[in-house]
């Protein structure tokens, strides 16, 4: 079996880097995000839209609630497939259904550490809360779209491997 590619597309940066990974290694895509936007935007003319036996890209529109786009992306997942997210509870939900997850600024999410990102984002959330002030993101680099390309090609190679093995 292919993986499947899955992007939370709500104010994600390297959509297009992810695309370009889909077709160039052969694997299908789906661009979930929030009804409200233009998710085809993001597709080529010529993108097929349908399965096939290698690239093809479709959307998924969702509602407009909080983490609707995470619930959709969830639902669908299957072992072997990856998540594009800048959310941890959405790459959390995606290890626990044998998926892959990564940041957008290429990090790969593990098993061995989603718990621990978990707590900090907690804790993090409660400084907030109380009115204090935690330390924003970096600002988005050219750098973080290459580590992030680079990162999601080898997952995509580890996940083809992976479901060769088991067939």
């Amino acid at each position: 079996m292919k993986p499947t590619i899955y992007l939370d597309a709500d104010a994600c940066p390297v959509t297009a880097e992810a695309l370009a990974v889909a077709r160039a290694c052969q694997v299908p895509a789906v661009i979930a995000g929030n009804s409200t936007q233009n998710l085809a935007r993001h597709l080529r003319r010529g993108d097929p839209r349908t399965p096939t036996g290698g690239f093809w890209v479709d959307t998924l529109p969702v509602g407009v609630g909080a983490d609707a786009a995470d619930f959709a992306i969830v639902q669908e997942l299957q072992p072997g497939d990856i998540v594009v997210t800048q959310d941890i509870g959405l790459a959390a939900m995606a290890l626990g259904r044998g998926a892959r997850a990564i940041g957008v600024r290429g990090r790969v999410f593990t098993l061995a550490t989603i718990d621990l990102d978990l707590h900090i984002r907690h804790e993090e959330k409660k400084v907030r809360r109380q009115g204090g002030r935690t330390r924003g993101p970096a600002p988005f680099e050219d750098d973080d779209r290459e580590r992030f390309a680079a990162n999601l090609r080898r997952l995509v190679g580890e996940s083809l491997r992976d479901g060769e093995r088991e067939h």
